[in-house]
C-alpha cells in the first residue's frame, strides 16, 4: 500500500479558512486531516515555527488541538502535519488558516432612516400600498486613497441585515445572504475577504448595498410587520485593513469622516491605531433596488440606477452622510462555517408560452435559489415579473397556495436597454417560474443557493426509483441548508426547527461534511436556551415563538451534539453544561421522571398517519435519551461526578418508563410503531422484553405499512434491520401506496414532501421538507452497508453489513473524517460479490449475507459467497 499520506487538511472543519477565532484553550483551533495509503503509527503537527505538537505515537490520530502561544489577530499561519507509517516512511502535507479580528475600531452605520424610501411589494402588477411596507435598499460608499502600493488587504465586514460589498466594482468574496442568520441580539457573524487584487493606485471606493434580510425583513410565519423580530433598518460595520510594503498599515473603517486609522502594522493588529482626519467620509444614497425581502421578493427599478457609484470618480455630493448608529462590537464573531454560495446553475427543461408576454419555465427540479433572466430592450418603465412555485395546479398554472404570505415574486422595471436581471438579496423555493412582461425572454437560468457544505457521500443501486429517492433526499438537504437547517424554503416559515434537524442529521452527515455548518447552528441553539435551561423549538430564536421546546424538538440540543461527536470525533461539540441544563430543567419540573409538565407546544410524533403515540410515553423516552447521552458526554470530558449523577438519573427514568408504559409481554401503552421504535432505539426495555416488543413492531408494520411521523421515521428501517427484519425494511422501500417513499417518487417528486401523501391543507403542505428523507441513513447503512460500531467514534471501527433485499447491486462511498470508505456489491452468476475499502487507522467487521463474519484491517478487500445462501 506504500506510505501513509495525509490529505484534506482542515482547521476547525474548514479548508484554509479566513478569519478564524483568535484564542487559546477552549477556542484553540482543531487541525485535522484525512488518511490514505498505509496505517499511520505517529503524527507531528507544526504551526509556523510557533508551536510543535511533538511526535505523537497514536495510530488513530486524525487531528490535534493547537496548544501553543496565543495566536495573533489578522495573521496567516502555515501549518503542516507529518505522518509516519510502520515501515518508517513519512509524508507531509501543508495548509494554512488566518485569524480574524480581536478588536474593532469601526462603528455601525446606516442610511438615515428618515430619508429611506418605503415601498410595497407588487399586487397584481402595481406597487400598490399594502398594510406593510418594505424599505428601499440603501447604498453606502467610501472613497479612500492608499498612500503607497498595498501588499495585502483584508476586508472584515458584517451587517444587521444583508450586504454585498464591492471594491472598485469588484465583488468582495462570493458569499450570498451574508452575514447569515443568527439571533442578532446575541451574536452577529462577520466575514473576512482577501481583497488585495481589487485595489489600485489613486482613489479607491468601498461600496456596499444593504438589505433587510432576517434582521429587519419578514421572517417566519408571524404576520406582523418587518422589523418585529430584531431591528427596523439595516446597518453596516466594516474595516478594510491595508498593509504597505514598509510594514505600516492603514484601516478604512465605517464611522464618521475621521474613520481612517493609520499606524505600524503591529499596533494596528493589536488594537486601535492613531486616528487621523480624512476629507471624505461615508455617504448614503438610493439605488435601483426598490426593496428586497427574503419572503416577499426583490424589485429592481433600473430607471433609478446610479451608474458608476461603485467606482472612483463618482460624484456623491448629492448623497447624504451616513449616520452612526452604534459602537457595540460585543456580538461580532467570525463565521465558523462556509457561507451560502451560488453552487450550481440549472437550465430549464421547458419554456412554454402561456399567453401574451407570459412564459412558464420548468427547471425539472425543486430547489432553493433564484432565477436569472436575460431581458431584451423594452420601453422604459415596462415591468417584468417572475413568480415562483413548487407545483402547478390542475390548469397547468403556478400553484402558490402553500406559500401563504410569501409572495416569492421578483420584479424588474426596465430603463430601456437590454439587461440581465438576477436578484441578490432574496431566495425562493421553486421548480417552476412564470415570467410575464416580455414576449421573447433570453436565456433563463435557475441559480441554486445553499450553505456550501462539501459533498461527501454517494449512493446508487440497481433500482432507478431508489436512486431518484436518494437524489430527492440530496436536493432536500441542499434546499434547506441555507445558513440554518430550515424546514422548508418556499413558504413564510423557513425556520431552524430542531426536530427536523435532529432526525435528518445522520443522513445529512453521510451526504455532506456538515461539521462546520452545525457547529455554527449549535451556537444558535445555545443562544436560544433559556436561563432556566430550556432549549427552543427553533433556532435562531424569533420574537413571539414559544420559549421552551417540545419533546423530541428541544432534545435536539443533546442529540445533535452527540451524533456530531460520533461522526467527526470532535469533543467540542459536547457542551456538557448546556446539555445538563436541559436535562435538569426537565427533571426539575417532572420529579416523578414521567415527562408531563413543561412540554412546550407538544407536537408529539408530528404528521404521523397512524394512531397517536401517547405523549407522555414519547416525552419520557426522549427525557431518558437526553439524560443518557449527557451522562456519556460528561464522562468523555472527565466530569466524573456529573456523569455518575446523570447516569443514575437516566437509569431511574428508564425504571419509571418501564413501570408506567411497558409490560412483560413486550406491549407498550398506545401500541404504536413510534412507541416501539423509541423504546428499542433508546434501550428502554429489559433484555427479555426486547424481542417481543420488536415482534410487535414488525406486526404493526406488516399490517399497516409505515405509521410514523417526524420523530419515528428515521428509526423505522434501522430498528427493523437491527432486530432481524431487514425484509420488512426493504418492503417499506418497495411500497408504492401512500404512505411510502415510492409514492412520492412515482408522483413526480424531486425533493422530499412534508406529508407522506402530499395531501392536506395547502397552508401546511410543503414539497421540500427533509424529515421523511431521514431514510437516507439506511440507504447508506442498510442497503449498501456502511456503518460504525456502537462505541466507535470518527469511524475508527467500521461495521459493513450489506442488506441486498431484491436488489442486484449497490454502491456507496463516504469521505469520512478519517478517510474514504467504500462498499460495492453485486449479484452475478449465482454469486454475491462484495468489495470494501477501509481507511487507514480503522478496522472493519464485515458481515456477509450468508452469515459469515470477517475482521479486516484498513485497505481494499473483496469477498464472495454463493447466491443460494443469501436468500
Amino acid at each position: 500500500m506504500g506510505s501513509v499520506r495525509p490529505y484534506g487538511l482542515s482547521c476547525d472543519h474548514r479548508a484554509t479558512p479566513l478569519g478564524t477565532e483568535v484564542g487559546t484553550g477552549a477556542s484553540a483551533p482543531l487541525l485535522s486531516w484525512r488518511l490514505s495509503g498505509a496505517d499511520p503509527v505517529a503524527c507531528l503537527v507544526e504551526v509556523d515555527g510557533l508551536w510543535s505538537s511533538g511526535r505523537l505515537d497514536d495510530p488513530a490520530a486524525i487531528g490535534v488541538r493547537y496548544a501553543g502561544p496565543p495566536l495573533r489577530p489578522r495573521t496567516r499561519y502555515t501549518w503542516q502535519v507529518t505522518l509516519w507509517a510502520g515501515d518508517g516512511t513519512s509524508s507531509t502535507a501543508r495548509s494554512w488558516f488566518e485569524t480574524g479580528q480581536d478588536a474593532w475600531t469601526g462603528s455601525w452605520i446606516a442610511a438615515d432612516p428618515d430619508t429611506v424610501e418605503h415601498v410595497d411589494p407588487p399586487t397584481e402588477g402595481d406597487l400598490a400600498l399594502r398594510d406593510h411596507g418594505l424599505s428601499a435598499c440603501p447604498q453606502l460608499r467610501r472613497a479612500f486613497e492608499p498612500r503607497s502600493p498595498v501588499v495585502a488587504a483584508r476586508l472584515y465586514i458584517s451587517a444587521k441585515g444583508l450586504y454585498e460589498a464591492r471594491i472598485n466594482g469588484h465583488r468582495a468574496g462570493d458569499a450570498e445572504l451574508a452575514p447569515g442568520w443568527t439571533d442578532y441580539r446575541r451574536r452577529i457573524q462577520y466575514q473576512t475577504y482577501d481583497v488585495t487584487s481589487c485595489l489600485t493606485e489613486g482613489e479607491n471606493v468601498l461600496a456596499v448595498t444593504l438589505a433587510d434580510g432576517w434582521w429587519s425583513g419578514f421572517a417566519g410565519f408571524d404576520p406582523r410587520r418587518p422589523g418585529y423580530h430584531y431591528g427596523t433598518f439595516p446597518e453596516l460595520i466594516a474595516e478594510l485593513h491595508l498593509t504597505y510594503a514598509d510594514g505600516t498599515a492603514e484601516v478604512v473603517a465605517t464611522g464618521p469622516a475621521e474613520s481612517v486609522a493609520t499606524g505600524p502594522a503591529e499596533s494596528v493588529a493589536s488594537g486601535p491605531a492613531e486616528v487621523v482626519a480624512s476629507g471624505n467620509g461615508w455617504r448614503a444614497g438610493r439605488g435601483h433596488v426598490r426593496y428586497a425581502d427574503l419572503l416577499k421578493g426583490e424589485c429592481h427599478d433600473l430607471r433609478a440606477a446610479t451608474t458608476g457609484w461603485q467606482l472612483p470618480g463618482f460624484d456623491d455630493s448629492s448623497w447624504s452622510p451616513a449616520v452612526v448608529t452604534g459602537h457595540d462590537h460585543a456580538p461580532l464573531v467570525p463565521s465558523p462555517d462556509e457561507p451560502v454560495r451560488a453552487v450550481r446553475e440549472l437550465a430549464p427543461v421547458s419554456v412554454t408560452r402561456t399567453g401574451p408576454g407570459t412564459h412558464l419555465v420548468d427547471f425539472g427540479q425543486n430547489l432553493a435559489g433564484r432565477v436569472r433572466v436575460a431581458v431584451p430592450a423594452l420601453e422604459p418603465g415596462a415591468r417584468v415579473t417572475i413568480r415562483h412555485a413548487e407545483t402547478l395546479d390542475a390548469a397547468g398554472r403556478l400553484d402558490t397556495a402553500n406559500l401563504r404570505t410569501a409572495d416569492a415574486t421578483d420584479v424588474l422595471i426596465s430603463a430601456g436597454p437590454a439587461t440581465v436581471f438576477e436578484p441578490g438579496f432574496t431566495y425562493h423555493g421553486f421548480r417552476y417560474a412564470e415570467i410575464t412582461g416580455v414576449e421573447h425572454p433570453g436565456e433563463v437560468t435557475a441559480v441554486v443557493l445553499h450553505s456550501d457544505t462539501p459533498w461527501t457521500g454517494t449512493f446508487e443501486c440497481s433500482d432507478p426509483e431508489l436512486d431518484r429517492l436518494q437524489r430527492n433526499i440530496e436536493w432536500g438537504q441542499r434546499g434547506n441548508f441555507v445558513s440554518v437547517p430550515t424546514d422548508c424554503p418556499q413558504r413564510d416559515e423557513r425556520l431552524g426547527w430542531l426536530a427536523d434537524a435532529q432526525v435528518f442529521l445522520p443522513t445529512a452527515c453521510l451526504n455532506a461534511d456538515v461539521a462546520a455548518f452545525f457547529a455554527k447552528w449549535l451556537r444558535d441553539v445555545r443562544d436560544a436556551q433559556t436561563p432556566q435551561g430550556g432549549f427552543p423549538n427553533v433556532a435562531p430564536r424569533l420574537s413571539g415563538v414559544a420559549e421552551e421546546g417540545a419533546p423530541g424538538w428541544a432534545d435536539a440540543g443533546v442529540l445533535i451534539p452527540w451524533h456530531l461527536y460520533r461522526v467527526y470525533g470532535d469533543a467540542r461539540f459536547l457542551d456538557v453544561d448546556s446539555m445538563a441544563a436541559w436535562v435538569d430543567f426537565v427533571q426539575r419540573h417532572n420529579p416523578d421522571l414521567i415527562w408531563r409538565a413543561r412540554t412546550g407546544p407538544h407536537y408529539a410524533d408530528w404528521l404521523s398517519p397512524g394512531p397517536a403515540t401517547p405523549r407522555e410515553l414519547l416525552a419520557t423516552a426522549f427525557f431518558h435519551r437526553s439524560a443518557d447521552l449527557t451522562a456519556r458526554a460528561a464522562r468523555i470530558h472527565g466530569r466524573t461526578a456529573d456523569a455518575e449523577r446523570l447516569r443514575t438519573l437516566a437509569d431511574d427514568i428508564r425504571t419509571a418508563f418501564i413501570k408506567t408504559f411497558a409490560s412483560a409481554s413486550g406491549r407498550l401503552t398506545g401500541d404504536t410503531q413510534t412507541g416501539y421504535l423509541l423504546a428499542l432505539a433508546f434501550g428502554l426495555l429489559p433484555p427479555e422484553w426486547t424481542a417481543p416488543a420488536a415482534r410487535r413492531l414488525a406486526e404493526l408494520v406488516e399490517e399497516h405499512g409505515p405509521q410514523t411521523g417526524f420523530l419515528g421515521v428515521n428509526l423505522l428501517c434501522p430498528i427493523l434491520s437491527e432486530h432481524g427484519r431487514d425484509d420488512l425494511a426493504h418492503a417499506l422501500l418497495n411500497r408504492t401506496a401512500p404512505p411510502s417513499w415510492r409514492y412520492q417518487v412515482r408522483h413526480g417528486a424531486t425533493t422530499i414532501w412534508e406529508r407522506w401523501d402530499g395531501a392536506g391543507a395547502p397552508s401546511m403542505n410543503s414539497f421540500n421538507h427533509y424529515a421523511f428523507g431521514s431514510v437516507g441513513e439506511w440507504l447508506y447503512g442498510g442497503v449498501a452497508g456502511i456503518g460504525q460500531a456502537p462505541d466507535s467514534v470518527a469511524y475508527r471501527e467500521l461495521v459493513i453489513r450489506p442488506l441486498p433485499g431484491e436488489l442486484t447491486w449497490a454502491r456507496a462511498s463516504y469521505e469520512s473524517v478519517r478517510g474514504r470508505i467504500a462498499v460495492a456489491w453485486e449479484r452475478a452468476g449465482g454469486d454475491f460479490h462484495l468489495a470494501v475499502t477501509v481507511p487507514p487507522g480503522a478496522t472493519a467487521t464485515v458481515h456477509l449475507p450468508d452469515g459469515q463474519t470477517h475482521q479486516v484491517p484498513s485497505g481494499d478487500h473483496t469477498f464472495r459467497t454463493t447466491e443460494e445462501t443469501t436468500a
